[in-house]
């Protein structure tokens, strides 16, 4: 998406009415809103690619995506603001596989009865187990959010720990689980940030686009009026009236929304709420055979290993990797000194432990590339304030995961609350939700 001719028209003084700092999924949300509203809007990225942490790229014939993000078809604000259809969305199987005293077990298909959950040889814990486990899930699935916030508020580990199942399902399927939801090895993260989380693993399905998690802000971007999103443009000052520009000027408008990552924001504004982060990092391995026969999560239960989780992406969509070979993503998460290798140093270690996890050889496998993103997942540690206020003063405006939770549906319902408020300051009707979602 090239700087187009909203450059020139903003130098003959043409300014738009909103200007947004930064082309993310916040950033894009707000501004698809605000044009359906018919406001004119410039979206100012630093970048040259839209999306921000949800990006993919292109590597020897892999598709990568950029962080371990996995959408939810439960996530209301995707169905809210995307076509679905057309994202052509591909579920993982049900349930998760854990690996956990040396086995692989299948388990937590909430959409299976209980009766068959007690039944199942192949799962973690005893069939008393298993149906308290299957009942906590329809439990959680059938209460309302609303609700689950008005739970008194430990960290996920405490709340863990106090909710009476075994241990081999706290550790053998619960912990690991939630580890890969948040991005957060300590459990440290809000008990109702943890039960949201839950929630929507109990109600949807995990997938992604078929054509990578980039598919997301693209299709958010293709909503938007040619010329709205410009890359390449640095901020680097803003207030409630433009934005200062490293190389292109100011650009004015009536008001302004930083859309930034929450660093980036702090250094714009001051004085803004800054969290701590969880760090991940993505090994990606080709593997001339699939070690997977089906699009299924494998968790890895024991806490001395450095894997989280991994999926053969391949097996989600074929497109993922080139005819003849299989991509497989691999997480690993926390805080580590690397040496000098840097986070590749790691490889032969995660190696060695996919070929624990996944029971076979992974000699033949090819070491692609390793992503490490220091501050991937703000982290929401209690007491977790799930609305942090968008505007600032009037005229500006901030929205982003660290605003709402630190998910996909997070950076889209922050977006939109920001562009609720500045069509209510500016005392402009919002549009139709049909036509926002166009």
């Amino acid at each position: 998406m090239p700087v187009d001719e909203l450059t020139h028209r903003s130098r003959g003084r043409i300014d738009p009415d909103v200007v947004v700092v930064g082309a993310g999924l916040a950033g894009l949300a707000a501004a698809r809103q605000l044009c359906a509203a018919g406001l004119t809007v410039a979206v100012l990225e630093s970048a040259r690619h839209i999306g921000g942490r949800t990006a993919t790229v292109e590597f020897d014939g892999f598709r990568l995506d950029q962080g371990s993000h996995l959408l939810n078809t439960s996530y209301p604000e995707l169905s809210r603001v995307l076509d679905l259809d057309r994202l052509q969305l591909r579920p993982l199987a049900p349930g998760v596989l854990v690996h956990s005293d040396g086995r692989r077990h299948r388990v937590g298909d909430p959409r299976r009865p209980i009766t068959r959950l007690a039944a199942d040889r192949s799962a973690i814990g005893s069939p008393l187990d298993k149906a308290r486990l299957g009942a906590a899930l329809a439990r959680l699935a059938a209460t309302p959010a609303a609700q689950l916030l008005t739970r008194p508020e430990l960290t996920a580990a405490q709340a863990l720990a106090a909710r009476g199942l075994s241990a081999r399902v706290m550790d053998g399927f619960l912990r690991p689980l939630l580890t890969a939801l948040l991005s957060d090895p300590e459990l440290s993260t809000s008990s109702r940030c943890a039960d949201l989380a839950l929630r929507a693993y109990a109600r949807g399905r995990l997938c992604l686009p078929a054509e990578g998690i980039a598919a997301v802000p693209q299709q958010l971007a293709e909503g938007l009026p040619p010329g709205t999103v410009r890359l390449g443009v640095q901020a680097v000052a803003v207030s409630a009236d433009g934005v200062d520009t490293l190389r292109h000027g100011r650009v004015r408008g009536r008001c302004v929304v930083l859309a930034t990552d929450a660093v980036s924001a702090a250094g714009l504004l001051p004085g803004l709420h800054l969290p701590d982060f969880h760090p991940v990092t993505t090994f990606y391995h080709a593997a001339p055979q699939p070690p997977l026969a089906e699009p299924v999560l494998l968790l890895d239960a024991d806490r001395e290993s450095p894997v989280s989780h991994s999926l053969v992406l391949s097996r989600v969509h074929s497109s993922y990797a080139p005819p003849g070979q299989s991509l497989v993503a691999t997480t690993v998460l926390g805080r580590r000194s690397f040496d000098a290798g840097g986070p590749a140093a790691l490889e032969p270690v995660v190696r060695r432990r996919l070929s624990e996890l996944y029971g076979t050889s992974t000699a033949p496998w090819t070491f692609l590339t390793v992503r490490h993103v220091e501050r991937a997942v703000p982290a929401m540690p209690p007491p977790h304030h799930f609305r942090r206020p968008v505007r600032v003063i009037g005229g500006l405006y901030v929205c982003g995961d660290h605003r709402d939770t630190s998910t996909v549906q997070g950076a889209l319902v922050s977006g939109r609350r920001a562009a609720q408020q500045i069509l209510r300051d500016l005392k402009v009707a919002s549009a139709p939700r049909a036509a926002a979602a166009a």
